[in-house]
């Protein structure tokens, strides 16, 4: 019996040996962008072995150029991506969420309760609590709602001129586009240096003409997009040695030639590639005014098609006769080559609206950042317009955690012990917050639980200038409810992974393997 007992203790250490190691591991994770939160949150230097800089207050950012090698440390950076793919903000707070509840969840093991009962509070504590988001949460009705400047305003850093270029943009793609399911209006910021904020009415294409000599202003064009080079179809050396591959070398070329003729027929005025243009059509596209874009990166590609109602062509495309080849073009009212930015702007285009949101930086430094923070505003917008808002600051997660302080008595069994590790959890993102404006989180949190339990609202939060209880709602601060949601559930998530695993043990490698 003794001896039972013993090996029993034994595992049982082995087993809290693992879930320790796991749990400081997405500590030590957290706490590099722990200090970023809030708006009194510093920025952070992520330095490689070149002596290249990154400085940035973006949590996924810093997760994603940080050397990560445990497993457990890699469940979180998979977290972050996955909220920065979902929603596009709201990194640091998941991170954050998954931390705390990890230390509470193995908090309570060491108390005792099973992990598998502490878990499944975790799931049942959780589920009460997005579902009070989903009740809490305010819609959006018009672009001109304070509300969603407010949220390009925090999810912008603060930063006035980007929040007021995403809010124009959006107005100008209207809310039906906004709201389609995978549209990421994200992606048409793009940031440069020495360029004026400016939201156009059109697409970029951030390549240079392939010949100065080549038209830098044009009107009334049709374009002709293909994800192939410009050039004859490729035979292999082997059959060219043949007679016969010669022949067919020759007829490939004269179709090649009158191939380029239909350019001409069709009256095409810029040609967008995938790949190279060979010095036959190059000369060709000189003698006839035509623009050559060559080396443009899929998705500029995919946006002009888009936007001026081309369909992207293979090169054997050409070979389909006049009628129908016209049908495969686009058209757009202007181009134009801006010299100093490397870019060709397309604009009036006959296909489906969009806009091109451009961020402005003084130096090639910040250029990265402004876009990030600008990419950021633009995908918080996107969600509160599909999702709604929820009073920000922390304070609708500590109501949360309030609640289910109370809902816990009604949770029979062991699993009430996983809910009260999501309440504690709950308080986190605020407690940091507190910690990055310099007050003292113990004395604080009290302060505005006890503000929220006589006010009995859930936007009762702290003001980080004054330090006095302050509305969220009323101060503007809010923040997308998708946000917040995806945030808690990808949280909930990896911390349920992260507390089922027993142990850690190292795979042989595939060479051992094999040597077996």
């Amino acid at each position: 019996m003794g001896s039972h007992s013993t090996e029993r203790d034994g595992s049982g250490d082995e087993r809290l040996s693992t879930l320790l190691h796991n749990m400081r591991a997405v500590q030590a994770v957290a706490a590099s962008v722990e200090g970023t939160i809030g708006p009194k949150g510093l920025d952070t230097m992520l330095v490689d072995e070149q002596g290249g800089v990154i400085i940035t207050n973006d949590g996924v950012t810093i997760l994603e150029e940080m050397e990560v090698k445990h497993p457990a440390a890699r469940l979180m950076i998979g977290l972050a991506r996955s909220q920065q793919r979902e929603v596009g903000d709201g990194t640091t707070t998941a991170t954050l969420l998954a931390a705390a509840l990890v230390t509470e969840g193995v908090a309570q093991v060491q108390k005792g309760v099973p992990v598998a009962k502490v878990i499944a509070g975790i799931e049942q504590g959780i589920g009460e609590a997005v579902a009070r988001l989903k009740e809490a949460a305010l819609p959006i009705h018009t672009f001109d709602d304070e509300r969603l400047f407010h949220i390009a305003y925090i999810a912008g850093r603060e930063q006035e001129d980007i929040a007021r270029l995403v809010i124009e943009g959006a107005k100008l793609l209207g809310r039906e586009k906004m709201l389609e399911p995978d549209f990421s209006f994200s992606d048409l910021i793009t940031a440069r240096e020495s360029a004026e904020n400016e939201v156009l009415d059109g697409v970029i294409i951030n390549q240079r003409p392939l010949s100065r000599e080549m038209p830098k202003h044009m009107e009334n064009v049709r374009l002709l997009v293909l994800n192939d080079a410009l050039a004859p179809e490729e035979m292999d050396d082997e059959a060219l040695g043949t007679e016969i591959g010669f022949q067919r070398y020759l007829q490939l070329k004269e179709e090649y030639r009158r191939n380029l003729e239909k350019l001409r027929m069709l009256e095409v005025g810029a040609v967008i590639l995938d790949r190279s243009c060979d010095s036959m059509a190059e000369e060709f596209c000189l003698d006839h005014g035509i623009l050559v874009l060559h080396r443009v990166f899929q998705s500029e590609r995919v946006r002009a098609a888009r936007y001026t109602g081309a369909r992207s062509l293979k090169r054997s495309a050409l070979n389909k006769d006049i009628k129908e080849l016209s049908r495969s073009l686009g058209f757009a009212e202007r181009l134009e080559f801006d010299e100093s930015l490397g870019q060709v702007r397309i604009m009036g285009g006959r296909g489906v609206p969009t806009a091109t949101m451009i961020i402005g930086a003084s130096t090639g430094e910040v250029v990265g950042e402004r876009e990030r923070i600008a990419k950021d505003a633009a995908a918080a917008v996107q969600a509160a317009l599909r999702g709604g808002y929820l009073p920000g600051g922390g304070s609708i997660e500590l109501f949360l955690s309030r609640h289910l302080e109370v809902w816990r008595q009604s949770v029979k069994g062991m699993e009430g012990f996983g809910v009260e590790a999501v309440a504690a959890a709950l308080r986190t993102p605020l407690i940091q917050m507190m910690r990055n404006a310099g007050f003292n989180p113990l004395e604080k949190i009290e302060q505005v639980k006890a503000a929220q339990a006589e006010a009995g609202v859930s936007s009762t939060g702290l003001n980080f200038d004054t330090g006095q209880c302050a509305d969220m709602l009323t101060s503007g601060v809010v923040d997308p409810a998708l946000v917040k949601l995806h945030a808690l559930q990808t949280a909930g998530e990896v911390s349920r992974a992260i507390l089922r695993i027993h142990t850690v043990i190292r795979r042989k490698s595939p060479t051992t393997l094999s040597d077996e």
